[in-house]
C-alpha cells in the first residue's frame, strides 16, 4: 500500500473542511480525491487540497484514486455508501453517527470484516490531547476510585428553532439523539466500557412547522463497570457546557472538551485554615496552566490548532499511524467502538416515552396546488413566512429547495417543493411554467470573489433569464441594506443613496448582493426586465435566532460584543411587516423598476434592544461595545497572516468603512415603500417588542 495513505472525502460539506485540514497536517495520509454531487462544491473543495474532483461515487471508485474514504454524507446515505467502498477495496471512516440503525453499523462492520478493510467511526473527541491525558490518569488510578460520571451536551441548535428544518436531525425526534448522543456515548465506552441504560427522559419540547414536535434536551442514566453516568444533552439557548466530570475517591476531574482543558480537584492534607485555601489556589494554576497552553499552541499555529481542530488531528493521527505501518487499529476508532456506541444509543431511544418519539403525520393532500407564485430560498426565515403569508392571500406557491422535504407539512393542497438546481437554467426555465411572481431569496455564504460571481451573482442572473424564457411577469429580488455605507451618522439613507463605487473593501456579502442588483437593473434598463429589489433591515420575529450578527459578535447565547457604542437606532423590522413588503412589491406595478428599503419605524438601539429583552424575558446578556477601529486591526492582522504567513489565496482585504457599516450608523428613511406600497410596518413600540421578543421564543423554553 502507498505511503502515505490517499484519502478521499465523500461529501462536501461543512464538516468536509474539518476532515482535509486535518489530513493534511497528517504525515501519514493525503486528501487525493472529493466528491459531490454538486460539482462546484466537489472543485472548490478539491481545490483547496490539490485533490481530483468527482461528483460520483463509481466514477471515484473506478479512478483508483484513493485507498480509504471519509463518508460525510447525511447519516442516513452512510451505511450504503460505505458498504460500497469496503467491498471495492477501500478503508472508511464515516462520520457520527455512523448509521442510523444498529444493524445498518453491523452490516458495515461485517462488510469490513468480509473484506478485510477497516472501518473507523468518526468519534472526534476522543482524539482531543486533554482527553487523552483524562484517560491515562483514570488508568493510573490518578482520581482513585471512581463512582460517578456526568458527561454534557449543552450547545445551542438553532436549527430546531429557526431553521433550515429540512435537516435530517429533525426529520424524526430520535434523529436528534442520533446526531447528538456519539460524542458523550463514545466517552463512556472508551472510559469504562459497554453502557447499561437505565432511564431515558425527553425535556422542552418545541413545535416545528406542522405542529410536529421535538425535543430540546435528553437526560439519560446508565451504568458501567460499577460507574453511575448521568447524560445531559441540551440544544435550548444555553451557555456552552461540553464536559466530561469523573467524581473518585482521590479527585474530581473535569474535562471541558469544547475548550480542551482538564482540571483536578483533589482533597489536601492541610489544617481547616488552609485547606480551602490551598483546594482554591491550586484549581487557579490549574485553569492558568490550561489557558497558556492552549493560547500558545493556537498563537504559534496561527489559529490552526484550536479544541476542534486538534481532536480531529488527533483522530487522523490515531487512525493513519496504524494503518499506514500496518498495525493493530486504534480500539477508540474500531468498528467494536462503533458497534458499542450504537447499541446504547438504541438502548436510550428504546428506553424514552413513545410519545416523545412520535412524528406528527403531514396533513393529507385533497388536490395538488396550482402555484403561480415561486419563492426561491422559500425553507430560510424570511422565505418561511413569505410563503406563508401568500398561501393565507389565496395563492399556491412553489418552493424551491435543495431536497423535497419543505417546512410546510400543514400545507400539502397549497404548497409544493421542488429541487431544482439553480445552476440548471433549463431546469429552472421548466420549473417556472405556469409562475406569475418569482421571489428570489436566494443567497451564497461565499469565501473568495470568485466564488461570490460564480454561486451568488451568477445564480441570480440566471434565475433572471429562467424569468424572461418563461414569461414571468415580476421578480423580486432580496438584497441587503449591508450593501450601503452606512458609517456616517449624520447621512440620512433612502432609496435614492448610492452603494459605494468601490466595493472592494466590502465583506463579500455586501459587495455580492449590489453586484446582483446592478445586473438586474441593467436587465432591466436594456431589456424590460420586470424586477424589483427588496432590502430588508435586521430582521426579527418569531422563527428568527437569539444570537443576531446584525447586532454584534456573539459569544454563546450569554455574552455579545455589539457592533459600536450600541446608542444609535438600529434599522430593526418585523419578519411578519418584511413579508407584507415582498408580497406588495410582487403585486403592485408601480415597483417595477424600483427598489425598496424594508426597514421599520426607527425604535430600539442594540443597548434598549437587549434591555427589552431582560425586561421581558427575565434574561440578563452580558452585552459590551465593540471598538470598530479595534475589530478592523484585528482583522486586518488576520488578514495579513493569512495571506503572507499560510498563503491563503482569494482573501478579501479589510477597511474600516466595512466595519463602521456594521454600526449601521446611518439613520434610515422609509417614506418610499410606504408612499408607493402603501406599506405599514409596526409603528407601537410596546407591541413592536412583543412580536419582536416576547412572542419570538428566542431561548427555545
Amino acid at each position: 500500500m502507498p505511503h502515505p495513505i490517499r484519502v478521499g472525502l465523500i461529501g462536501a460539506g461543512y464538516i468536509a473542511s474539518w476532515h482535509g485540514d486535518a489530513l493534511k497536517a497528517t504525515p501519514d495520509a493525503q486528501v487525493t480525491a472529493v466528491c459531490d454531487l454538486s460539482e462546484p462544491a466537489a472543485e472548490g473543495l478539491a481545490m483547496a487540497y490539490g485533490a481530483v474532483p468527482f461528483t460520483s461515487v463509481e466514477a471515484l471508485i473506478t479512478s483508483g484514486a484513493c485507498d480509504a474514504v471519509h463518508i460525510l454524507t447525511p447519516p442516513h446515505l452512510h451505511a450504503g455508501l460505505a458498504q460500497q467502498c469496503l467491498k471495492a477495496g477501500l478503508h472508511v471512516l464515516v462520520e457520527k453517527p455512523v448509521a442510523v440503525s444498529l444493524g445498518e453499523t453491523r452490516a458495515i462492520a461485517e462488510t469490513a470484516e468480509a473484506a478485510g478493510k477497516r472501518f473507523h467511526p468518526g468519534h472526534n473527541f476522543l482524539g482531543l490531547p486533554s482527553y487523552v491525558r483524562m484517560k491515562e490518569a483514570l488508568q493510573a488510578g490518578t482520581y482513585g476510585r471512581v463512582s460517578q460520571a456526568e458527561i454534557t451536551w449543552a450547545l445551542p441548535l438553532a436549527p430546531l428553532r429557526s431553521g433550515p428544518f429540512s435537516l435530517w436531525l429533525l426529520r424524526a425526534p430520535k434523529n436528534l439523539l442520533l446526531e447528538l448522543g456519539p460524542h458523550p456515548f463514545a466517552f463512556a465506552v472508551d472510559l469504562f466500557g459497554p453502557l447499561d441504560i437505565l432511564h431515558a427522559e425527553a425535556t422542552k419540547p418545541i413545535a416545528l412547522p406542522g405542529d410536529d414536535m421535538r425535543p430540546q434536551g435528553f437526560r439519560i442514566l446508565a451504568r458501567a463497570g460499577g460507574v453511575e453516568i448521568t447524560f445531559h444533552l441540551s440544544m435550548v439557548e444555553t451557555v456552552d457546557d461540553r464536559s466530561v466530570t469523573l467524581r473518585g475517591s482521590s479527585g474530581r476531574a473535569r474535562l471541558d472538551y469544547a475548550a480542551d482543558t482538564l482540571v483536578v480537584d483533589r482533597e489536601n492534607a492541610s489544617d481547616l485554615i488552609v485547606n480551602p485555601l490551598r483546594r482554591q489556589l491550586d484549581q487557579s494554576w490549574q485553569h492558568l496552566r490550561e489557558g497558556l497552553r492552549n493560547a500558545v499552541i493556537q498563537t504559534a499555529s496561527l489559529n490552526q490548532k484550536g479544541p476542534y481542530a486538534q481532536s480531529f488531528r488527533g483522530m487522523m493521527a490515531a487512525i493513519y499511524g496504524p494503518l499506514a505501518n500496518n498495525q493493530p487499529q486504534d480500539s477508540r476508532f474500531s468498528a467494536e467502538s462503533a458497534l458499542t456506541v450504537m447499541e446504547a444509543l438504541e438502548a436510550a431511544i428504546a428506553k424514552l416515552p413513545s410519545e416523545a418519539l412520535e412524528v406528527k403525520a403531514p396533513a393529507v393532500a385533497t388536490r395538488k396546488p396550482k402555484p403561480t407564485a415561486m419563492v426561491i430560498g422559500g425553507t430560510g426565515f424570511i422565505g418561511r413566512a413569505l410563503t406563508r403569508r401568500l398561501v393565507a392571500e389565496g395563492q399556491d406557491v412553489r418552493v424551491l429547495s435543495r431536497g423535497r422535504n419543505g417546512p410546510f407539512p400543514d400545507l400539502p393542497d397549497r404548497v409544493e417543493t421542488a429541487p431544482v438546481s439553480l445552476h440548471d437554467l433549463d431546469a429552472l426555465t421548466d420549473a417556472m411554467q405556469g409562475i406569475d411572481t418569482v421571489y428570489n431569496l436566494a443567497r451564497a455564504l461565499e469565501t473568495t470573489w470568485a466564488g461570490a460571481l460564480v454561486n451568488d451573482v451568477g445564480v441570480s442572473t440566471r434565475i433572471a433569464m429562467a424569468c424572461e424564457a418563461a414569461g414571468v411577469k415580476r421578480l423580486v429580488y432580496t438584497g441587503t441594506i449591508a450593501s450601503y455605507d452606512m458609517s456616517d451618522p449624520h447621512v440620512q439613507i433612502t432609496e435614492e443613496t448610492r452603494f459605494p463605487e468601490d466595493m472592494t473593501g466590502r465583506n463579500l456579502y455586501a459587495r455580492s448582493k449590489a453586484e446582483c442588483e446592478r445586473q438586474l437593473m441593467n436587465l432591466h434598463a436594456e431589456r424590460g426586465l420586470p424586477v424589483t429589489i427588496a432590502r430588508p433591515g435586521i430582521v426579527v420575529g418569531h422563527g428568527g435566532p437569539l444570537q443576531h450578527w446584525g447586532i454584534g459578535r456573539w459569544h454563546g447565547a450569554g455574552a455579545v460584543r455589539i457592533w459600536g457604542p450600541g446608542q444609535n437606532i438600529l434599522p430593526f423590522v418585523l419578519i411578519d411587516d418584511v413579508a407584507d413588503g415582498l408580497l406588495r412589491m410582487g403585486a403592485d406595478p408601480a415597483a417595477i423598476g424600483q427598489s425598496f428599503n424594508l426597514v421599520g419605524e426607527p425604535m430600539l438601539t442594540a443597548r434598549s434592544y437587549f434591555d427589552a429583552i431582560e425586561d421581558t424575558l427575565g434574561a440578563r446578556i452580558r452585552v459590551s461595545s465593540g471598538n470598530l477601529s479595534v475589530f478592523y486591526a484585528a482583522d486586518a492582522v488576520k488578514y495579513g497572516l493569512k495571506k503572507y504567513a499560510l498563503r491563503k489565496k482569494g482573501l478579501v482585504r479589510p477597511s474600516l468603512a466595512d466595519w463602521q457599516s456594521r454600526a449601521h450608523f446611518s439613520p434610515f428613511v422609509n417614506d418610499r415603500p410606504k408612499a408607493v406600497l402603501g406599506w405599514q410596518p409596526e409603528a407601537d413600540r410596546g407591541r413592536f417588542i412583543a412580536r419582536a421578543i416576547t412572542e419570538a421564543n428566542l431561548f427555545g423554553f
